[in-house]
């Protein structure tokens, strides 16, 4: 049996758009990042870029969980003495909330020239608008469970 190895040419890519009011943060950029590589198609190719282009909208409503809204830190440093800059979460998701996501899904990608290419078809919106609609994404519904699932 031969392997079967996706071209890129043969792919079809989708559009989906997330609404992110009142899911978590992990768990929201798990299911983003493997749009983004295609992971959830049967033609899934590692070394090509097989994924779709996901939209989230809502960023600015989303939640983590335990103390992480207090003590997670963003840290980034200018390479000069002295250059380090710490961010609070709190901080991040008030002034920046689709940095937050974007740090998230951008982890948890390859980093390689792959993985920035996949990042590209990443478009994060604070609020419930987006400039996609020609596009006609379809709404994409979270394997995972969600907050909202487990308080019920």
């Amino acid at each position: 049996m031969k392997t079967y190895s996706a071209k890129p040419l043969e792919l079809e890519r989708s559009w989906w758009v997330i609404d992110a009011e009142g899911l978590t943060l992990g768990r929201l950029a798990t299911e983003i990042a493997n749009l983004l590589r295609g992971k959830h198609k049967p033609q899934f190719t590692p070394h090509n870029d097989s994924g779709d282009f996901v939209i989230v909208t809502n960023v600015e409503k989303l939640i983590v969980t335990g103390n992480k809204y207090t003590d997670k830190k963003y840290h980034r440093h200018s390479h000069y003495p002295g250059g380090m800059k710490v961010v609070a979460f709190k901080d991040m998701q008030a002034n920046r909330p689709a940095k937050v996501l974007e740090i998230a899904v951008k982890g948890m990608l390859p980093h390689t020239t792959l993985g920035r290419q996949q990042f590209n078809k990443l478009f994060v919106y604070a609020g419930s608008e987006h400039p996609h609609a020609a596009q006609k994404p379809v709404a994409y519904t979270l394997k995972s469970k969600t907050t909202k699932e487990v308080a019920q």
